[in-house]
């Protein structure tokens, strides 16, 4: 059977399931598992507390430990306001390319697991081989998290994990953390004409940004001489700020949406800390002068670890002489692979797409990187499933 061909009307078919964030999977999940268990997979479809999300996982091969997975998410961003050129939610191509939303990521990864599913069957004779499609990666790996406590209660432990994040097929051994937060002032209303009879919660969040921003030359200090990233320090971004809504009313409520991506736990608690003594010292106490109810409230979308390069890692070395690469290299942007790494395994992230076309309209995958993928994968899942050919 030809393996490209499957890849590209599997692709077709996922792309076809609208996986926003904020809708729900199950369909695409079906799909997956039906698809799995037709090659002869143990699946489990495993729903979330509201039972409009699912993680996927199936195994081929004996219940055993050492096993290999492969590990893909199934949600994607939205495409509103985005200038698409054609439909983004079905299959495109031209010149050599597969457009539509979550071609690169990362459907096409898990289009090509699927393809190979027989040959994964086939290949799980000593070792086993999982595969893992995890829920709501794009909003804090809040899937891979559920997926990765379910694997810590069990007693059977895989030891190698490759997740395939689009890296243009390069080899990948670390990337930052991400932590994502969302900040909620809450101060009171008046007229704009009295500006210190209420409490603006829009100006207290400006002042909270501006806190943020002054820690940005504070994590250019702290990094290290020789830093594994692109830019080498711990980074801050705001992504929203919502509050007001008239020219002269003073807004009583506001909303903060931003993220850090630290290089290590240190940073991490250096950024958390000293916000919270701002808030403290600083914003509370300004904020209930006039309002004594006046608060902020911090939610945590997510905190997931970063990848940490490893001196010895099996996968990443299989994945690099499988590929010809060189060697591997470290990434600013985060995955679900530092979860899995935190669970025992070895982890690698390689698959096909750039990160540049991640997130964009018009995102696409190129068909020579879905080839390159089948190759790899077909070849790894031999070298892995059979302890003869392992190496």
């Amino acid at each position: 059977m030809d393996r490209l061909a499957e890849t590209r009307t599997i692709l077709a078919d996922l792309i076809a399931f609208p996986t926003i964030s904020a809708d729900s999977n199950l369909e695409a999940i079906a799909y997956i598992a039906r698809h799995l268990e037709a090659a002869g997979a143990r699946v489990e479809v495993l729903r979330d507390a509201t039972g409009t999300k699912a993680n996927l996982w199936a195994s081929f091969g004996p219940e055993i430990d050492g096993g290999l997975v492969l590990s893909g998410h199934s949600d994607v961003v939205p495409v509103a306001e985005q200038p698409w050129s054609s439909d983004p939610f079905s299959l495109r191509e031209a010149e050599g390319k597969l457009f539509g939303r979550g071609t690169c990521d990362m459907k096409g990864f898990i289009a090509a697991c699927l393809a190979l599913a027989p040959d994964l069957a086939e290949a799980a004779q000593d070792r086993p081989i999982h595969i893992a499609i995890t829920h709501d990666e794009e909003v804090g790996c809040i899937g891979a998290r559920a997926l990765v406590d379910m694997l810590r209660a069990r007693a059977i432990r895989p030891a190698l994990a490759l997740i395939g994040e689009p890296t243009s097929m390069q080899v990948v051994e670390g990337h930052k953390g991400v932590c994502e937060y969302t900040v909620r002032f809450s101060g009171s209303e008046g007229h704009g004409s009295a500006p210190d009879r209420g409490t603006n919660a829009v100006e207290f969040a400006t002042r909270y940004i501006t806190h943020l921003l002054s820690l940005r030359d504070d994590l250019k200090a702290r990094a290290p001489e020789i830093s594994a990233f692109e830019p080498p320090e711990t980074t801050i971004n705001i992504g929203a700020l919502h509050g007001g809504h008239a020219h002269n009313v003073i807004p009583g409520m506001a909303t903060l949406e931003w993220e850090m991506r630290p290089i290590n736990d240190d940073d991490m608690a250096f950024v958390k800390s000293s916000v919270a003594a701002y808030c403290d010292t600083e914003l509370l106490p300004a904020m209930r002068t006039v309002t004594p109810g006046a608060d902020i409230q911090t939610e945590t979308i997510g905190e997931v670890t970063g990848l940490v390069p490893m001196a010895e890692n099996e996968i990443r070395d299989m994945v690099q002489r499988l590929t010809g690469a060189n060697g591997a290299h470290c990434v600013p942007f985060g995955t679900e692979a530092g979860l899995f790494q935190q669970l025992g395994m070895q982890a690698v992230l390689c698959g096909p797409g750039s990160i540049d076309q991640a997130h964009k309209p018009d995102e696409f995958v190129e068909i020579s990187q879905l080839e390159q993928c089948l190759e790899m994968l077909g070849k790894l899942a031999r070298r892995h499933g059979r302890t003869g050919d392992a190496g």
